[in-house]
């Protein structure tokens, strides 16, 4: 058995446009990928494959999933199979054997952590909004920085209370245990007490990819130098900050859709620029670019561009991370902000349009860029001017593409007015060396992955229907449910008992207390399997378990719905509504369709019992039944008539 660490670890690096590129030749199309389809024959492309959501859909055939499953499918792998091939795709160590007690103890506890991680982003939240020590200093700060109420709530921003256990005291009270607080790195122990890591700061959230809160970023408000300005959550089990973008959440889809990442440096130029309209924009955590955090971008975008304010020597102190974008194939730009400017205050004096334009004209490819930089110290100096040639040649030699490569030679020796011929003999034997180092290996950008050409077991393994389904009656609508299950569970539209509840909890609630169960078996386990994992506050996190379900059923019914080309059938609504009336229309509707055609199918199964019926005393009872559920149809009836009008 592989552990689920493991499988956390493959689906996360698996780009499915990058897998099913192995195979089959992509066109881009819009935010889509789209190819004729491997599984049948056709001529007119139906074939699609969604980077953002990880999953492919072919209109055609009706092939879906995600990318374990494309492996299977195309490949006819077992599951483990599958894994198997992309784990050593992505360099990813596969250990086969029986879990152990303690190994599902530790993936108990990185949930406890993720839970208690959300838990303070809201109690940090909470404060800066309702708090007035949060709303006098946390709050003012963030609304001198310009920030709009609507983007400190979408980057959920918070402060910590300048009490030294205000957070670490209210979350024990709430249930919350020790060993997780100090685990997440928001409590420090001292003795028999529990200190405040971040007390008396502004708090920013840092969110995986898939959009759950994993760390956190602090700046102190306050003029004491022996204060560390920044504060950042410690290495943990949920945590490292080498493999983690700040801002890579909110950015994937703008960076697919428009197939360039913007790089910056601090949490407030992602925010600024993000507001200002350039949401493509990630920022590296505080950290040294790490080959992780590229190979992240890389999975949405190979274009990367880099911002800098007017600074020369931290430029200079970064152009290692720039020739590491590139050693990863990457195309990289750079775009240099006016001297006084970072992207933070640059973004605040100008409109989108003008911010746009300006990222547009002032980015330049790195490799001018770098010699342009390098040249103006080392005109008059033969030693500074050879040490800035083998600099470049050295950036050069670092991109895996020869092409590419054969282009910028040819440019830095017009810039730097040196033969063609000495840069590339120079690169050559860097690149020797470099193979050498490799142990004569090239790098994996430059091989192709083969894929295995059978089996490993030896025997194909025949994958099952995708969820057939029966044709019942009550089918459109608890599909219906499903979909609103997934696509809005976590909205909170609705009231009981004087609470506001989510659209799952209204749903599940309310056929449970009606004791219906979905006649269709696929619909059923789904909906089991969701009230499993219905105390999960994260929407995205609960459709990429539902995405990665390795219950082929579960996962590929997951996909259908997700699939861009999925209308629901039964909805009715003015189009210029906004979204959540609608919701708040159509739920309940959906809901009262469906009780309305369980009470049809029990009508026609007691007018059976009544013509079967031996004696008049079954007669009786019977037609009493009747009377009362004819009641009951009539009330839905005029119910649905309502809501229809």
């Amino acid at each position: 058995m592989i552990d689920r660490a493991t499988i956390d670890r493959i689906l996360d690096a698996a780009n499915i446009v990058d897998v099913i590129e192995d195979f089959v030749r992509l066109k881009k199309r819009g935010v889509n990928y789209i190819a004729c389809c491997p599984f049948h024959d056709e001529k007119t492309p139906s074939f699609s494959v969604s980077a953002t959501k990880n999953i492919y859909k072919c209109f055609g055939c009706g092939k879906a999933g995600n990318v374990v499953n494309f492996v299977m499918e195309h490949e006819h792998f077992t599951y483990v199979e599958a894994l198997k091939y992309l784990g050593k795709k992505y360099g990813i160590e596969i250990k086969e054997r029986e879990l152990t007690a303690e190994e599902v103890q530790e993936g108990n506890k990185r949930e406890s952590l993720m839970v208690v991680s959300a838990y303070a982003q809201e109690y940090f939240s909470k404060t800066l909004w309702e708090n007035p020590e949060g709303k006098t200093i946390g709050l003012s700060y963030f609304h001198e920085r310009e920030f709009k109420d609507n983007i400190i709530k979408k980057f959920q921003l918070g402060y910590s209370p300048d009490s030294r256990s205000a957070f670490s005291h209210q979350a024990l009270k709430d249930g919350y245990k020790k060993e997780f607080l100090v685990g997440a790195g928001l409590s420090i122990e001292k003795g028999e007490t529990l200190i405040d890591r971040f007390f008396g700061r502004v708090m920013f959230p840092i969110h995986s990819i898939s959009g759950r809160v994993i760390a956190f970023g602090a700046r102190t408000l306050k003029q004491d130098k022996t204060v560390a300005k920044y504060l950042n959550s410690p290495e943990s089990e949920i945590y490292s900050k080498s493999h983690v973008l700040y801002g890579i959440f909110f950015a994937k889809q703008a960076i697919v859709r428009l197939q360039k990442c913007y790089l910056v440096e601090g949490y407030t130029d992602v925010i600024s620029l993000h507001q200002a309209g350039i949401e493509n924009i990630v920022a590296s955590s505080g950290t040294s670019l790490t080959t992780d955090q590229i190979r992240l971008i890389k999975r949405f975008t190979p274009n990367v561009t880099v911002l800098y304010d007017g600074d020369p020597a931290g430029i200079k102190a970064s152009l290692r991370g720039i020739d590491m974008l590139l050693e990863e194939g990457l195309n990289v730009k750079v775009a240099l902000f006016p001297d006084g400017d970072d992207p933070d205050s640059f973004s605040r004096k100008h409109t989108t349009s003008e911010l746009e334009n300006f990222l547009q004209s002032a980015e330049q490819d790195f490799i001018s860029f770098k010699t342009k930089l390098l040249s103006d110290e080392a005109q008059h100096d033969p030693l500074k001017r050879a040490a800035l040639i083998n600099d470049v040649v050295h950036s050069i030699a670092a991109i895996p593409d020869n092409i590419t490569r054969t282009v910028y030679v040819k440019e830095c020796s017009r810039l730097m007015n040196i033969e063609e011929e000495i840069l590339t003999l120079e690169m050559a034997k860097l690149r020797r060396k470099k193979w050498q180092e490799n142990g004569g290996k090239k790098p994996a950008e430059e091989t192709q992955e083969t894929p295995p050409a059978e089996n490993t077991t030896g025997t194909a393994a025949t994958a099952p229907p995708l969820f057939p389904v029966s044709e019942v009656y009550t089918d459109a609508v608890e599909k219906e449910l499903i979909y609103y299950l997934l696509k809005f569970g976590d909205r909170k539209l609705f009231i009981k008992n004087g609470k506001p509840v989510s659209v799952a909890e209204h749903i599940i609630s309310e056929l449970q207390e009606e004791e219906m169960e979905l006649n269709n078996i696929h619909y059923r386990r789904f909906l089991d399997e969701y009230g499993s994992v219905l105390a999960w506050t994260d929407n995205e996190v609960r459709l990429k378990h539902f995405i990665n379900h390795p219950d082929r059923d579960i996962m590929a019914l997951a996909v259908d719905m997700l699939s861009d080309h999925y209308n629901l059938t039964i909805k009715r609504f003015k189009s210029e509504e906004p979204e959540d009336i609608k919701l708040a229309h159509d739920i309940p509707r959906a809901l009262l369709i469906y009780k309305s055609n369980i009470a049809k199918q029990k009508y026609v199964e007691i007018i059976r019992q009544l013509r079967e019926a031996k004696s008049e005393e079954d007669v009786e009872a019977i037609r009493e039944q009747l009377l009362a559920l004819q009641q009951v149809r009539k009330f839905f009836s005029e119910e649905l008539q309502r809501l229809t009008t």
